[in-house]
C-alpha cells in the first residue's frame, strides 16, 4: 500500500479570500458559497471542494450545503466550464397569491421578452414575500445586486427587464380603525437614520430596561401577555424565562426573519420602516436572558432589508446603543445579520439554527428545545421579527399600558395582511378578535367590483381554507378549534371565479417543492397529494382520490418529522370539509 499523500492543487485565491473574510469559520459555509456564486454566476465542483478545504469541513458537507438552497446553483456535470454566466436572473414567483393574479402569464411574457438575450435567465421561485405586489419577481444581477419587483403583468415584462420594478407600497398613513404600536413610526422616521429614529423614541425601551434587574424585565414581559407572532402564539415572557434560567453559557438571541411562507410579508414591512425597533427588542431580550450575541436570520430574497439592518447595526454600535458596554451600563450586546439562500424550511426554528451553523437547513429532533440546547448546543431564544418589534413599547410604557390597548382577551396589537380579490390589499395593525368579514370590509375595502366572497385561506399557507359560514367568527390563536386559524395573521380572499380544488393544488405545489426531503411522509406525502389534486382540478380524479387525500393528511400530520409536513394537513382537511361537493364531483369512474 502506498504511503504517498494525495497532492491537491492550491486552493483558488478567491476562495481563500472569502474564507479569510469569515475567519475560516466552518459555520460560514453558506456565506462563502453565496459570495463565490455572486462573483462566478454558479458553483462548480472544484470551487465547492476548495471551500471545504478552506473552511476545514468535509467535502460532502460543503456539497450538501451547496445543493440544498434554491438560490445556489451548482453547475451540472457535462456543461463547459466556460459557459457564459447569466447577466440577469429573473425569478418569477408562482406562489398561491401570485398564481391567483396571473403569474403564469407573466412568466411566459418575461420569457418571450428575453428570447433574444442569452444573458437573461428566467426561473420560477416560491413565494418572495412580496404578496401585496403580486405577481412579483426577484431580479438578480451578476454583480450580486438584487431588486424586488411587482405588481407585474404581461404588458410590463419588457419594462421589468429594462429596470422598471414597479411602485413600492406606502404604509405611512394608517387606515381607519388601525391601532398602531409596531407601525407607529412608519413613514415618520427615516429607516436609514439613527438620529431620526432617536427623535421618535428609539432605544427608550432599552434605556428603561437597563435601569432594572433582568428578572424585572422578564416579569414585565410576562405580565404584558405578549405572545409569539410567528404563528404559534407561545407566551414571549415564558420563553425568555426558560432561556434565562438555563444553566449553560453563553446564551444566544435569534431573530427569525426567514419570512418564506406564502401570504406573509409583515416582517419585511417592519424592517423597511423601522429597523432600529427590531434591534432594540433583541437587545432588551439579550439583557433579560443574559445573552451578549444576537443573530438575525433573514431570507436571501430580502437583500435590501438585510442591508437596512446592517446599516442600522453599524449606526447603533457607533452611538453606543449596541456593542460593548451599552450606554455605560456594563451590558454588551452584538448583533449579526445572517442571510439565507432560499429555503422555506429554515423558518422552522431548529432548521434555522442548523443553517446558521453552516449546515443544510434540516430540522432537528426535539427535545431538546432551543431554550436549553439551541445554537452550538447552548441556550437560545428564537423569536419572530414582530415579537421583537413589539418589545420596546412594552419596556418603555409598561405591561398595564399594553394590556389597555385592547378589550379582547388577547392583549396588544397584531400585524395583519389582507390579499386577493379585495379593493385594498396590504397590511394593517389592530387588536385581536377581528372577524374575517371585518378584515375584508373595514381594512380590505370590501370585495372588488364583480367579485363575491367564495372562500379564504386564513393564517398563511399552512392555514385553514374557509367558506362564508365562518365570516363572523372572532379570530385569535384559539379560533383554529372553530375552523378558522390566525397563524401569522394573513388572509387571502378568493371570489366566485376561483376553484377551491385548483387553489389547493397550487398550495400543495408550494409544499411539494419546499419540502426539505428529510422524512418520507412529507417528501412523498406532499408529492402524492399534489398529483391527486392535479387530477381533481382537471375533473379527472379517480374514484377514491378524496379519501386518499384525507388519509394522506392523517399520515402527514402524525408521521412527518417537523411542522412543515404536519401542517399540510390543515389546508387539506379544511378545504375538503368546506367544499366537499366540489372535490367529490371532480372524481370520475
Amino acid at each position: 500500500m502506498s504511503n504517498k499523500k494525495i497532492q491537491h492543487k492550491p486552493i483558488d485565491e478567491r476562495v481563500l479570500a472569502s474564507a479569510a473574510k469569515h475567519h475560516h469559520d466552518p459555520q460560514a459555509a453558506l456565506e462563502v458559497l453565496t459570495e463565490l456564486q455572486a462573483s462566478r454566476g454558479r458553483l462548480d465542483g472544484e470551487t465547492i471542494t476548495d471551500v471545504a478545504r478552506a473552511l476545514h469541513i468535509p467535502v460532502e458537507r460543503a456539497f450538501g450545503v451547496a445543493s440544498f438552497y434554491s438560490m445556489l446553483t451548482v453547475q451540472r456535470p457535462g456543461l463547459p466550464e466556460d459557459e457564459p454566466q447569466p447577466g440577469l436572473t429573473v425569478r418569477v414567483c408562482d406562489g398561491p397569491v401570485c398564481w391567483l393574479h396571473g403569474a403564469g402569464a407573466v412568466r411566459q411574457a418575461v420569457g418571450q421578452a428575453a428570447t433574444n438575450d442569452s444573458s437573461i435567465k428566467i426561473e420560477r421561485t416560491s413565494c418572495l414575500g412580496l404578496c401585496e405586489r403580486a405577481p412579483s419577481a426577484l431580479v438578480s444581477r451578476s454583480d450580486g445586486l438584487q431588486a424586488q419587483a411587482g405588481p407585474l403583468s404581461p404588458n410590463t415584462a419588457a419594462a421589468l427587464l429594462a429596470g422598471d420594478y414597479g411602485p413600492l407600497t406606502d404604509y405611512s398613513q394608517p387606515l381607519p380603525g388601525e391601532l398602531r404600536v409596531m407601525m407607529a413610526n412608519a413613514g415618520k422616521i427615516d429607516p436609514l437614520s439613527l438620529q431620526s429614529a432617536l427623535e421618535h423614541g428609539a432605544y427608550c425601551g432599552l434605556a428603561s430596561a437597563l435601569q432594572r434587574q433582568s428578572e424585572e424585565v422578564i416579569a414585565e414581559m410576562e405580565a404584558s401577555g405578549l405572545t409569539g407572532r410567528g404563528g404559534a402564539g407561545f407566551p414571549v415572557g415564558r420563553k425568555w424565562r426558560f432561556v434565562a434560567q438555563a444553566a449553560a453559557t453563553p446564551k444566544y438571541i435569534i431573530c427569525n426573519a426567514d419570512e418564506s411562507e406564502p401570504l406573509i410579508f409583515k416582517d419585511r414591512v417592519l424592517i423597511d420602516t423601522n429597523p432600529h425597533q427590531i434591534l432594540e427588542g433583541m437587545a432588551i431580550a439579550g439583557y433579560a436572558c443574559g445573552a451578549q450575541t444576537g443573530f438575525i436570520y433573514i431570507r436571501g430574497e430580502y437583500a435590501g432589508q438585510a442591508g437596512k439592518l446592517e446599516n442600522a447595526i453599524a449606526q447603533a454600535e457607533a452611538a453606543g446603543w449596541l456593542g460593548e458596554n451599552i450606554q455605560g451600563s456594563g451590558f454588551s450586546f452584538y448583533v449579526h445579520v445572517h442571510r439565507g439562500a432560499g429555503a422555506y424550511i429554515c423558518g422552522e426554528e431548529t432548521a434555522l439554527i442548523e443553517s446558521l451553523e453552516g449546515k443544510r437547513g434540516e430540522p432537528r429532533n426535539r427535545p431538546p428545545y432551543p431554550p436549553t440546547a439551541g445554537y452550538l448546543g447552548k441556550p437560545t431564544l428564537v423569536n419572530n421579527v414582530e415579537s421583537y418589534a413589539a418589545t420596546p413599547a412594552i419596556a418603555c410604557n409598561g405591561a398595564a399600558w399594553y394590556r389597555s390597548l385592547s378589550s379582547y382577551p388577547v392583549p396588544g396589537t397584531k400585524m395583519y395582511m389582507i390579499l386577493g380579490h379585495v379593493n385594498r390589499p396590504g397590511l394593517f395593525e389592530a387588536p385581536f378578535g377581528l372577524t374575517l368579514r371585518q378584515v375584508i370590509d373595514d381594512f380590505g375595502g370590501g370585495m372588488r367590483r364583480g367579485s363575491k366572497f367564495h372562500f379564504a385561506l386564513t393564517g398563511g399557507a399552512a392555514g385553514t381554507i374557509v367558506n362564508q359560514s365562518l365570516l363572523d367568527t372572532p379570530i385569535d390563536y384559539t379560533s383554529g378549534a372553530s375552523g378558522i386559524s390566525l397563524g401569522a395573521g394573513s388572509f387571502l380572499v378568493c371570489d366566485q371565479h376561483v376553484s377551491p380544488v385548483a387553489f389547493l393544488r397550487e398550495l400543495l405545489h408550494f409544499f411539494t417543492v419546499e419540502s426539505c426531503g428529510k422524512c418520507t411522509p412529507c417528501r412523498q406525502g406532499t408529492q402524492r397529494s399534489y398529483e391527486l389534486l392535479v387530477g381533481l382540478a382537471e375533473s379527472q380524479g379517480r374514484r377514491g382520490s378524496v379519501n386518499e387525500l384525507l388519509n394522506l393528511a392523517q399520515v402527514l400530520q402524525t408521521a412527518s418529522f417537523c411542522g412543515l409536513g404536519q401542517s399540510v394537513a390543515i389546508p387539506l382537511r379544511s378545504a375538503i370539509k368546506s367544499f366537499e361537493t366540489n372535490f367529490h364531483s371532480a372524481e370520475v369512474e
